[in-house]
């Protein structure tokens, strides 16, 4: 499986990130707080990014760093997370730019204004969690603990559920502003790889409402997105709240893609002299420019020299079609091959990796795989197909169940898939769903189990528990994801069995069925087997009090801070312990069996 690195190659503080939030920010007045966001795309740190860049190559030196507020400091000392700082660069506008008269903002009636007090797209009866997710958790709290979630998270099922509690429709927590705490969840969206739930969220806010930290997080949705046109109803009330040279480049797109082509060519111009230097982010806005109607500016891209990725430089190479090399996909974090995934002008083949990525980080769906391959098969030539990725899918969905299952192994000892080997499970889970439970198959019941829970399918895999039984410790591991995954369990969940599981594994693995299984009360006395149930740390004590006082979004938010591990095997027993006890006490009883078998799979 990729091991992606610690600290995201796609950073807010690169040269054309966008991150802005200029020194009118400070004259904003007490009621707005700093937008001190996290300073990368899963960046593990916890100091806040720079509040100003500019898009030129060269940025301007940086201002003393400014201490985080006193809201922020003691949320995040709650927490037990230590607070950082916020550096600031200045940023001297160009000439031409000061002379430019802002478009007039439309203005929107009052009666059609909508609320920013209860922001959502999920309610109850679609999978939201329902207005009281948070209780009466403190909003400073709340916010604190997004900002320094260090995303993507290593459990599918842990981001599925943190999505669907971030998307829900809740009202804004006291202590923070309504506009910015839509901001915050949208931001971490964007690192868990969601561009479109982030969308969402954005969009659900009246641009004339928007905060400095919206502006922020704006531009970084439509840039995730691909989406240079999103950037054009934010650039004359941007221009308001700073001056940033993202406004004049943004500016001149929007002409361009308006149909304005002399004025998005003198627009380009004025913003490239007034840098003193082409590169390539300047280079990528002229190639956006070229898209539009009668603009004439032929572009040709070249990533020689170019040695990182940053949100402004995916967000128009892929709104161009263009391909991005992939030292450099490698080099941004796995979020970014998330956003690929959905990118429309992107070739559906050159998109096949990132889909596969998306799907092991949540992103994307088993149903979004599936479709997503299915156009691969169909574009393809019959006689190309044979024992392509394409072939093999569709092999593995018709024929005899002999035929299938060879295929789904193909498929899943593929060596080093993108997105891992998770990634191929999901591929196939509704395949597995429809072999019949025999003997002949007991040595494939592990991966068969496992690739159907990957799409939550747990009552087909439940019907694997008789042949599991009678394989005996030759189906450990079906037997462990079976243990933890079924609504009732329907295999040997005795102690003895358990110990001998435990004695038999690798690594933590044995530990933490225990704690699984003890999480879900099927397991007394899991001290006896090695994992402590006591709550010895600050945040094994905010979960278990956040299940007790039913509040399922903080349970998700907490059980993700209770993640932050490149993969599995840094998850320790006792946190899956408390993850899985907190969600069964506030009704996600499926979801916690779904984080179990996700666990038994992938360690």
């Amino acid at each position: 499986m990729r091991r992606w690195p610690t600290r995201a190659g796609l950073i807010l503080a690169g040269a054309a990130a966008l991150a802005f939030a200029g020194p009118s920010v400070g004259q904003q007045g007490k009621s707005a707080p700093p937008p001190d966001l996290p300073p990368g795309f899963g960046d593990q740190g916890n100091t806040p990014p720079p509040k100003a860049t500019t898009p030129a190559p060269e940025a301007a030196p940086a201002a003393p760093a400014a201490a985080p507020s006193g809201g922020d400091t003691a949320a995040a000392a709650a927490a037990g997370v230590a607070p950082g700082a916020a550096g600031e660069e200045t940023v001297v506008p160009d000439e031409a730019e000061q002379q430019a008269q802002p478009v007039p903002q439309i203005e929107i009636p009052e009666a059609s204004r909508r609320p920013t007090d209860v922001v959502g797209v999920l309610g109850p009866d679609n999978w939201g969690l329902g207005r009281g997710e948070f209780g009466g958790a403190n909003g400073v709290f709340l916010a604190s603990l997004m900002r320094r979630l260090d995303a993507p998270l290593p459990s599918r099922w842990t981001s599925i559920l943190l999505r669907r509690a971030l998307l829900s429709e809740i009202p804004a927590p006291q202590g923070v502003n309504e506009v910015d705490w839509i901001a915050e969840r949208a931001w971490l969206l964007l690192r868990m790889g969601e561009a479109d739930a982030a969308r969402m969220l954005v969009q659900a806010v009246d641009v004339d409402r928007f905060t400095p930290r919206m502006f922020t997080v704006a531009v970084q949705t439509s840039l995730a997105n691909a989406d240079p046109a999103g950037l054009c109803p934010l650039v004359a009330p941007g221009r308001a709240v700073s001056d940033e040279p993202v406004w004049a480049l943004s500016d001149a797109m929007c002409a361009a893609l308006q149909g304005d082509s002399g004025r998005a060519s003198q627009l380009i111009d004025q913003a490239r002299q007034g840098n003193g230097s082409g590169g390539i982010d300047y280079l990528l806005a002229q190639k956006v420019i070229g898209a539009g109607v009668n603009t004439r500016r032929a572009v040709s891209i070249q990533w020689e020299g170019v040695d990182s990725l940053n949100s402004w430089r995916f967000g128009l190479a892929a709104a161009t079609g263009l391909a991005i090399p992939r030292n450099l996909m490698d080099g941004a974090g796995p979020q970014v091959w998330a956003w690929e995934a959905r990118a429309p002008m992107i070739p559906l083949d050159q998109r096949v990796d990132a889909a596969q990525t998306a799907a092991a980080l949540g992103v994307f769906s088993h149903a979004n795989l599936v479709d997503l391959m299915s156009l691969l098969a169909d574009q393809t030539d019959p006689s190309d197909l044979a024992d392509t990725l394409a072939g093999r899918f569709r092999k593995a969905y018709a024929g005899g169940a002999d035929d299938r299952i060879d295929a789904m192994r193909a498929l899943w000892d593929d060596k080093n898939p993108p997105g891992g080997r998770y990634a191929r499970l999901i591929l196939t889970a509704t395949a597995a769903a429809g072999i019949a439970p025999s003997g002949n198959y007991a040595k494939r019941a592990d991966d068969l189990v496992a690739s159907m829970l990957t799409a939550g399918l747990d009552q087909p895999a439940a019907r694997w528990s008789g042949v599991v039984a009678n394989a005996g410790s030759d189906a450990d591991r079906a037997w462990s994801i079976l243990a933890v995954a079924a609504e009732r369990p329907q295999v040997d969940l005795g102690v003895d069995r358990v110990k001998a599981f435990a004695g038999r594994a690798e690594g933590t693995r044995g530990r933490v069925l225990v704690a699984a299984l003890a999480g879900l009360g099927r397991l007394k006395d899991p001290a006896a087997l090695g994992v402590d149930p006591n709550p010895r740390t600050r945040w094994a004590h905010f979960i278990d009090s956040a299940g007790r006082s039913g509040q399922p979004g903080t349970v998700a938010l907490l059980a993700a801070i209770g993640m932050q591990t490149s993969d599995w095997r840094g998850v320790p027993p006792e946190h899956v312990y408390h993850i899985v006890a907190a969600l069964r006490r506030v009704g996600l009883e499926y979801e916690a069996r779904m984080i179990a078998a996700e666990a038994m799979t992938r360690l």
